[in-house]
Order: structure tokens, then sequence, then C-alpha cells
């Protein structure tokens, strides 16, 4: 019965050896997509653009709602002078302007989204390409995106990053 035990042992010391060393070929590489949007030339010359594109929208937006408010605190100082009818009027305008305002700034907010997403996917098909040049040319196994936890030496993402503002 010893003897059993002890081949049994034995067994499965050579089994977990065999698996060590298996483990040992498989290599593993994690990028962080998030840092590529950040650090990543593409993505800054991506944002870069978008700025550019939507700046002057989004400052006439600022300054309507600005002058908004405005009209609503004098509103609101002088309402308590103002005839019943005149109240009404100013105040009907300023729900009819506020209203406009608000539509403004919904349909910029969904057309800055869109262009934002159209951008950030041409950022992450670049990404992907080197990702996989960059897997391919050191022979990695598995390259995730996303994970809970990842050892900082399977970080690969400088490697990616660099090769991304090289291909540039």
């Amino acid at each position: 019965m010893k003897h059993l035990s002890y081949k049994f042992l034995l067994a499965a010391v050579m089994a977990l050896v065999t698996f060590a060393a298996g483990a040992q070929e498989f290599k593993v590489g994690i990028v962080n997509i998030d840092r590529i949007f950040r650090e990543a030339n593409s993505a800054k010359a991506a944002q870069a653009k978008l700025e550019q594109e939507f700046g002057k929208r989004e400052k006439e937006l600022t300054d309507l709602g600005t002058q908004l408010k405005s009209l609503a605190d004098k509103f609101d100082r002088e309402a308590p002078t103002l005839a019943e009818s005149q109240r009404a009027t100013r105040q009907k305008q300023l729900v009819e302007q506020d209203r406009e305002f608000q539509r403004k700034r919904r349909e910029f907010q969904e057309d800055l989204n869109a262009r934002k997403n159209e951008e950030l996917q041409q950022v992450i098909e670049r990404a992907n390409k080197v990702v996989k040049a960059v897997a391919e040319a050191e022979k990695y196994d598995l390259v995730l995106q996303e994970a809970v936890y990842a050892n900082p030496k399977h970080d690969i993402t400088d490697k990616v990053i660099k090769a991304l503002n090289a291909a540039r």
C-alpha cells in the first residue's frame, strides 16, 4: 500500500512538472486600451480634431446659456413690478428660449458623441493592428485587452503605444 501511494505521489509530481514546463512556453500579454486612448499620438490627434471641429459650436452654446441665465435673472428681478400679462409673456418667452437651448445642447452632444465614437473606432482599429503585429513579432500566444488583475510584467501597452506613435 505504501508503495502504491509513493507511485501516485511521484506521478502527481511528474504531471505538475510537465504542466509547469508547458506553462512557461505560453506567453501572455495585456494591453490597457484606456492608456492607449490617453497616451497614443493618434488618440491625441483625434481629440484635437474633435476639439477643433466642435469648439466653435460649444462656445456658441456656452454663450447662449450665459445669455439665457442673464435673461432669467433679469426676469426674476423685474417680475414683481411687471403687469400680469407682461410677466406671463416674458415667462413664456424664457421657457421657449430654454427649450430651444436644451434642444441645441442635446443635438450638439449627440453629434459630438457620434464623431467621438467614429474617431475612437479608428484609433482602436489601428491599435488592434499594432497589437497583432507586436504579438506576432514577439511570439505571444494570447493578448488580452481587459483583465481584473494582471501582473505588470505581462503589460505590453508601452510597446503598443511606441509602435503606434512610430507608425504615424
